[in-house]
């Protein structure tokens, strides 16, 4: 809440509140997850960390590429109901760190569809940008979809700016016992914003570590991936992390509260 006589979580603030980009914690999810585990060199995946984080000792090259297709809402689910607020897709990467000993997920590449989804992640410290995204969608009546079974197939497409950045296709073989490993931990994010002083550094330069609560998670499904990437002017997926050896697809339905969550390390400047 900012010290005025308004309101809101983040800008705009308002008098009632109702202006705020997005509405305060909790964060209600459910949606399904499209993912492609593969293997790059590991010297991309360092040389997408801060100095603060250090490679993963297991198969420090894992990336997972994910296409989330995400329902949200906050306390008393208003957005349902005017779907445009509760809607929306995201396409991310995510690698593996290690922080203090500890290993982390860390998103280091995410495209939404958008503005509140933005907002949010920028409060988090997920790198948002935005982009267009498409998912197959599965459905149990009809021949227009495919079904959460065996043979069932998969695509997905990452745009941003009218460039193509990725294309990705899945098919299910048969239930498995995780959703990959790539994805399967607490994030680490770096909380950023430069100072309005040029020159003078980072006035939020936070570490802080997050996950879900209230996990409701249906079974994993496990199967074969196909995965290309591509560059633009703009973002550069194929050539930061490259595709070097596909691991497995895998497609889940997931559902998940944010609640906030935990500083691990303050570096902000008072300036």
């Amino acid at each position: 809440m900012p010290v005025t006589d308004t309101s809101g979580f983040l800008p705009p603030y308002s008098p009632s509140g109702r202006s705020a980009l997005i509405p305060p914690m909790p964060w209600f999810y459910s949606g399904t997850l499209l993912t492609v585990e593969y293997r790059t060199d590991p010297a991309n995946v360092r040389a997408l960390l801060p100095p603060e984080l250090d490679l993963a000792p297991e198969d420090p090259g894992a990336v997972a590429f994910i296409w989330a297709d995400w329902q949200s809402c906050s306390t008393g689910g208003a957005e349902l109901l005017d779907p445009a607020r509760a809607q929306y897709l995201e396409t991310f990467a995510v690698v593996r760190c290690v922080y203090k000993g500890i290993t982390y997920s860390r998103c280091v590449l995410i495209w939404v569809t958008t503005d509140f989804a933005i907002g949010r992640g920028w409060f988090q410290g997920y790198p948002k940008k935005l982009g267009s995204m498409h998912v197959t969608r599965a459905m149990n009546h009809g021949k227009a979809a495919p079904r959460v079974a065996p043979g069932g197939t998969f695509g997905a497409t990452l745009a941003a700016y009218d460039h193509r950045l990725a294309t990705a296709r899945v098919t299910l073989r048969e239930p498995s016992p995780t959703n990959g490993f790539v994805n399967g931990h607490p994030m680490v994010h770096h909380r950023y914003m430069p100072s309005i002083t040029p020159g003078a550094g980072m006035s939020l330069l936070q570490i802080a570590t997050m996950g879900g609560v209230d996990a409701d998670l249906g079974t994993p499904w496990v199967g074969d991936a196909e995965l290309t990437l591509f560059d633009s002017p703009w973002d550069e997926p194929a050539a930061l992390l490259p595709v070097d050896e596909i691991i497995a697809g895998y497609y889940r339905e997931v559902g998940v509260t944010f609640a906030g969550g935990t500083l691990l390390d303050d570096m902000s400047k008072p300036v």
